[in-house]
């Protein structure tokens, strides 16, 4: 193991034992390179001659590009086209963290760790997976989930993945949620939790909240060491009263010393930018102090950097000036809006109780998605291969559900999406 790897493990341990037995293999021999070309390029920074920097640079000092990016391009070129730092930009990052605790008041001044950008939610996730999660772990999941997880905890880590029921006569099953962790018989647990959740759109109410948060509490206190993968890349994007509006990031991040909430979050969703590939890593734990989070974050940054090098220097540099915009919440508030007016027209449609004959909705209040159970013994697949070929409508199958992305669908169709969803089931109960 490298010396650089065995110092952070040092200072992890001596910060919180629990949280260095919660790495991976991978976790634990990953560290952010201080020294080699890294550390003499920054030695070299400023000097007369450079000749230490992997870019082309004018004979001005600035980085060389093409011309025809200069009309195309409404930014200074240094925040355009050089490397951005593998750790992310760190004006961005302080952006961020102040955003965190904007959007989740109850954080008051909990100390976290300082955000780690990541190319998107899937890149952030990954990198929670190599640093967490190895052969012989097991990730406990809702049985309704996003199934990139699969290619990247076992496909990509070798670890197992588990699932627990996630409903319940309407709303979160506890009861199985308990019972699952109560299953793991190894002392590490890694957690994932998805709220709003994809592709239900379901977030726990208040109540529910409180309830998995004592669950997770009793593992800890009976010893186990949890790492909690919070998937927050629909965060905000609530539509009713009672369901929990902040990350249960909140909650978990003071709740126990064997507790290490780990948030996944970003822009993609929360401010539809799908292609700019922005998203972070942010470490919270009971306790936690700034040299715990120093480690874990140049962990993270290592695991960046021998991965994808860094992230888009132009993407995080328009995030950044739409965050300093003084219409940027106005925005925001306006594009929540229209999402919300086709979750209540969603709502609306399925009170027509013809369609409960061959279909219903699995409980959703949030996000960008809903399901619908079949019924009379209608084929999932058939009934989506039929919506295409004979209404030009298309859906999501994931197994025996049908998920809509109300999201992606005007508002003044949405009805004309539901009834058309009756009709295949109808032309194939025959």
């Amino acid at each position: 193991m490298d010396a650089q790897a065995l110092s952070l493990n040092n200072i992890i341990e001596k910060q919180n034992p629990a949280v260095l037995d919660m790495l991976s293999y991978k976790g634990k021999n990953i560290f952010f390179p201080k020294l080699g070309i890294l550390s003499q390029s920054a030695q070299a920074k400023g000097k007369d001659i450079n000749a230490t920097i992997g870019e082309a640079i004018e004979d001005n000092g600035t980085s060389m590009h093409l011309p025809e990016f200069d009309a195309l391009i409404n930014l200074p070129g240094n925040n355009v086209f050089p490397y951005a730092p593998s750790f992310g930009k760190p004006e961005l990052r302080d952006l961020w963290k102040q955003l965190i605790h904007t959007k989740n008041p109850s954080l008051k001044d909990i100390i976290i760790s300082h955000p780690i950008a990541t190319c998107g939610l899937t890149h952030g996730i990954s990198i929670a997976g190599y640093l967490f999660a190895g052969e012989g772990d097991t990730v406990i999941l809702s049985d309704l989930y996003w199934e990139n997880y699969n290619l990247i905890f076992e496909n990509a880590y070798k670890a197992k993945v588990d699932t627990f029921q996630l409903f319940k006569d309407g709303g979160f099953n506890v009861d199985a949620f308990s019972q699952k962790l109560n299953e793991v018989k190894q002392e590490k647990i890694v957690l994932l939790l998805n709220f709003p959740n994809n592709p239900s759109g379901y977030t726990p109410l208040t109540l529910e909240i409180e309830l998995i948060v004592n669950e997770i509490k009793k593992q800890a206190e009976a010893g186990k060491k949890l790492v909690v993968l919070i998937d927050d890349a629909y965060f905000g994007l609530v539509y009713e009263q009672n369901v929990y509006t902040e990350s249960i990031f909140v909650k978990l991040a003071t709740l126990h010393e064997n507790v290490l909430a780990v948030k996944l979050d970003g822009a993609t969703k929360e401010d539809y930018v799908w292609g700019f590939r922005v998203g972070f890593i942010t470490y919270g734990i009971k306790n936690g102090s700034l040299e715990l989070y120093g480690a874990l974050e140049n962990k993270t940054a290592g695991a960046v950097r021998g991965n994808i090098s860094n992230i888009s220097q132009l993407s995080q540099s328009l995030l950044q000036k739409a965050y300093s915009s003084s219409e940027y919440q106005n925005s925001k508030k306006q594009k929540f809006d229209i999402l919300k007016s086709r979750y209540n027209a969603l709502k609306d449609a399925f009170k027509d109780s013809k369609y409960a004959e061959y279909f219903e909705p699995l409980p959703f209040n949030s996000g960008y998605f809903m399901c619908v159970s079949l019924k009379k013994g209608l084929d999932a697949e058939q009934v989506r291969l039929h919506l295409l070929h004979q209404y030009s409508t298309g859906v999501i199958v994931l197994g025996d559900v049908i998920r809509l992305a109300f999201s992606a669908v005007p508002q003044a169709k949405i009805p004309t999406l539901v009834e058309n969803l009756y009709l295949a089931c109808k032309d194939l109960d025959k």
